[in-house]
């Protein structure tokens, strides 16, 4: 089936992780990883890593701009300097809003090449728009009522909240946070790359309808952002009939 196929892959790719690897903590944007990312392969072209090295007390200059600060950040992000991770580092305690983030994937860049220089071996860096915590990523989860139009009672709701608890620590995962409303549960929790997370959900799913059948089997899972209301409700009514790897972003 095409979803055992999706799921395997999934699986199939992490178990081919080497041991040293990072996972990016901080919830930062996609558009702003991919805007980075980019930035900085056009930088790379321009060899001027030496110079913003040089000039980089520009960062605590508030006449300079914001834009060129992004260019000092990525481009000394590139030097095997501990200096420069410190200047990174010191950017990052002192500012907020996106250039912070920009400043973020600075650090994590910088961090991962002297990382690399000291132990001589390449580290691979793993970052997704929710982040993650040591060797977990954060999964944001919508479970979804049978009744699309009623919010879980007191007693569906503790049901379902307590068996997500109680799965996640049996998959040495994180419950981080649950949230109701009318037509669906909303989650965070944290778990490991090597952990099957449809079987996990499922799991949840299969136990809170013995007591009542009140969840649907498909539901929305996502390691992007947390969604609004009204960007679930969007979802759910463009994908009323597919498949849960369909629903998934």
């Amino acid at each position: 089936m095409k979803e055992e196929r999706f799921y395997q892959n999934i699986q199939k790719a992490f178990e081919n992780l080497p041991e040293n690897y990072s996972i990016l903590e901080e919830q930062i944007e996609i558009e702003i990883q991919m805007k980075y990312y980019e930035f900085s392969k056009k930088l790379s072209e321009k060899d001027i890593s030496n110079e913003c090295f040089i000039n980089r007390k520009q960062l605590l200059d508030d006449t300079v701009s914001v834009e060129r600060k992004k260019e000092i950040l990525s481009a000394i992000a590139t030097v095997d300097d501990v200096k420069a991770y410190r200047a990174i580092e010191n950017f990052v305690k002192e500012n907020e809003g996106e250039i912070k983030q920009w400043a973020v994937l600075a650090l994590q860049e910088s961090r991962m090449l002297i990382q690399s220089s000291l132990l001589d071996e390449q580290q691979v860096f793993i970052s997704t728009g929710l982040g993650g915590k040591g060797k977990m990523l954060r999964y944001y989860v919508v479970f979804i009522n049978k009744n699309q139009s009623d919010l879980l009672n007191k007693t569906q709701q503790k049901l379902l909240r307590d068996e997500l608890i109680y799965e996640l620590k049996n998959s040495q995962g994180k419950f981080e946070s649950m949230n109701f409303m009318d037509g669906f549960s909303t989650a965070l929790v944290m778990l490991s790359l090597q952990i099957d997370i449809r079987k996990v959900f499922q799991n949840v799913i299969d136990e809170c309808n013995q007591y009542g059948n009140f969840l649907e089997d498909n539901m929305i899972v996502t390691n992007v952002k947390v969604m609004s209301r009204s960007e679930i409700i969007q979802l759910l009514h463009q994908n009323k009939n597919m498949d849960f790897d369909e629903l998934e972003e």
